[in-house]
């Protein structure tokens, strides 16, 4: 009997695209990962200053799949938007549309420029701890805020977008 827990199926031997995967990852610089992360950034970034939500035609329909259906706004409903107003440096116009968007993104972007500095040059900046604890809590505030920004009572009808 071998000195290691024997697994009761056999292995699989990887296809094609999966050693092809493993292959380019193996050979590929350690900063391609962040880059590829930053492009994305950057892609979603273009997408809301070329696109410009701000300026819809007021009878237009929706684009977001459940406001089209239920009528209702969804947890990330007026994002684009906040973002939009972010990259103006329109701060009060951005938190209106969706202020924890807004509150998230500098611990959002302090958090990808530690982890792509550590992954690409190996640096070491001060670790952000965020417990587990404190993800709950901004999660319950999310799922909060999704809830009330519905709710068609003043003073909630102030958070519709």
């Amino acid at each position: 009997m071998p000195p290691y827990p024997v697994p009761p199926y056999p292995v699989p031997e990887p296809d094609r695209l999966t050693r092809f995967v493993v292959r380019l990852y193996e050979r590929s610089p350690r900063w391609a990962v962040p880059l590829a992360a930053l492009g994305c950034v950057a892609a979603g970034i273009g997408y809301a200053l070329l696109s410009d939500p701000t300026r819809s035609a007021p009878d237009a329909a929706p684009t977001c799949l459940l406001k089209l259906t239920t009528g209702l706004d969804c947890p990330g409903c007026g994002g684009t938007r906040a973002l939009w107003y972010v990259l103006h440096a329109d701060l009060p116009a951005a938190a209106r549309h969706h202020f924890l968007f807004v509150f998230a993104l500098p611990f959002l972007a302090y958090l990808f420029v530690a982890w792509a500095g550590r992954q690409a040059f190996g640096w070491r900046l001060p670790e952000l701890r965020i417990s587990s604890r404190m993800i709950g809590v901004f999660l319950a505030a999310w799922l909060a805020f999704s809830v009330l920004r519905n709710l068609p009572w003043a003073p909630f009808t102030s958070l519709y977008v």
